[in-house]
Parts: C-alpha cells; structure tokens; sequence
C-alpha cells in the first residue's frame, strides 16, 4: 500500500483535525513543496504539533521525513502516468467521446503498468502453485470475487476446478484447506488483518497452504505474509474516486496472464481440450461476421 492510500486508510474515517490535513495533502500532492509547514497548519485550521503529529502516526520521525517520502511518491506517479486522474477520469461537462477516450486510456495505461510490475518469477511461481494443488480457492470481496469468476471459467475451460469462497463461507474453507492446496487472495489495500481476506492467512499459514497473493504496491499486511506476490496497478484512493476502472483493468489483467502461464505449461493438451468441449457445449453458437466463422 503507497503512502497516499495508508494517508486515505488512516485518516479518512475520522472527523478530526488530522482528517483536514489529511484531505489537504491529498488534494495537493506534489505542489505540497509549495507550502511551508506554517501555511499547511493555517489551511487545516491546526496546528505545526498537529502535523508532527500526523507524520508519527504513519511510522515517521517528523514532518520533514514524512514530506520527503510523501513528495517523491507524488512526484513518481505524476510523471510516470497522463493527466488523466484514475479517480475521477472524467467530469460533468465532458462528451460521451471524451469519456469513451478516457477511460480506454486509463485502462491501457493500468494494464501496460501492471506488466511493467509484474515479476517473472512470481508468475511462474504463481503457475506451478496452481497446477500443483489438489484445490484451488480465491478469497476477496467484491469486485475481486467477481473478477475471480472470469479467471475460474477459463480455468475451467482447461480442466481445472478452482473455487471462489463466499464470503459468509471463508472461514470454514480456509480451515479446510492443506498443504496440497492453494490460496489466492485479492485484496487492493492488502492491509487490515482484520477484514477479510487478510483474516483468514493466519490459519492458511497453521494448515500449510500455499498461498498467492495479488495486492497493490507498497508495504501492507499481504506482502508481509505471503511470499508470492503479483502487484496491482496502485494509483486509486480506497475511497474517493468515482470507480476502480484502473484497479479492475489490472487485476483482470494479472488473472489474463496468470491463467496464460498456466496454460502454457501443456499447451497442446490444454488448447486440444478447450477445443473439443467448446465445440461439443457450445455447438448452438452461430457467427454472422465472416472472421467469427469456423472452418468446416
């Protein structure tokens, strides 16, 4: 989890002096160099202790520490991407052609970013763990799970069962689950050990299971758990956007090329096997357009 989000995560809920400046750092993110520690306290209506303070509770000595920290990730996420703000991407006054522009855009740039951050060896490690387990479960919340049923069905087209745990169901499942299973966990914040999905690894961890897990850059409580991980594209707050266009378009693409390292590694039967239950479950489907058209 990158430092605005844990900023999001820990202030945000609260209505207090902390959740101004909170909001305040937020808006301004890298122009924050523009303003002295005196006039961040008088646009908050706090206090320089205050803002001491606030720097303490996410972990750092003072406010120069947490400034400079603050300001280099703001400064990285502003020049590494477009102007295109993934929480609110588009506004009132814009087209239906601005909006169709935007948020293709920011989907391309999610999934380019998220191949930019995935590790090789964690795929292939992701793979074997998979192909290797006796079960296979997916435990997330909303959207996640949903985006998991996607990566069930093709995996399934393959021959291979993987189940997506219910949320009123995870804990008996993860109880159930072995050493010859395998556990993914979505979670984009990755970080409250007390919600779920993050509740249930300590018991994964007692039985043994092989666990993956697909989170957002930064430090949080997945990453510090879980030795096999696939980062999300991390550039939407937990809370304030509009939608999490980026965040879908990026785990979707992470479940894409995981699902593809898992097919690779018996492509013949694999591709042979989806081949024939599709044309044997699917035989009512008809194509009008010339290149949907089978051959034969």
């Amino acid at each position: 989890m990158y430092l605005f989000q844990r900023i999001e995560e820990t202030f945000m809920l609260y209505d207090d002096s902390k959740k101004k400046v909170a909001e305040f750092i937020l808006q301004k993110r890298s122009k924050l160099t523009h303003y002295s520690m005196q006039e961040i306290a008088e646009a908050t209506y706090t206090s320089k202790p205050t803002l001491v303070r606030f720097a303490q509770a996410l972990g750092y000595a003072g406010w120069k520490e947490f400034m400079k920290a603050f300001v280099e990730e703001a400064y990285y996420q502003e020049s590494h991407f477009s102007d295109i703000d993934p929480n609110y991407p588009f506004s009132i006054s814009d087209s239906t052609k601005d909006i169709i522009t935007k948020i293709s855009d920011l989907q391309v740039e999610s999934i380019l970013d998220t191949a930019d951050l995935l590790d090789t060896a964690a795929l292939e490690q992701a793979a074997e763990r998979i192909l290797n387990a006796a079960h296979v479960t997916l435990f997330g919340i909303s959207p996640n799970n949903l985006l998991g049923e996607l990566f069930r069905r093709k995996m399934e087209s393959i021959g291979r069962l993987v189940y997506i745990s219910a949320v009123d169901e995870s804990g008996m499942l993860s109880s159930s689950l072995t050493a010859d299973d395998c556990a993914v966990m979505i979670s984009y914040s990755g970080n409250n050990e007390n919600r779920e999905p993050m509740r249930f690894i300590k018991k994964l961890q007692e039985n043994q299971v092989p666990m993956i897990g697909i989170t957002s850059g930064g430090n949080n409580y997945i990453r510090e758990n879980i030795d096999c991980i696939l980062t999300i594209s991390s550039r939407e707050r937990l809370f304030s956007k509009i939608s999490g266009f980026s965040t879908e378009a990026s785990i979707l693409s992470i479940l894409n090329i995981l699902f593809s390292c898992c097919f690779v590694k018996n492509y013949e039967r694999n591709l042979e096997y989806k081949i024939k239950n599709s044309k044997n479950f699917e035989f009512r489907r008809r194509a009008s357009l010339v290149d949907m058209k089978e051959e034969g």
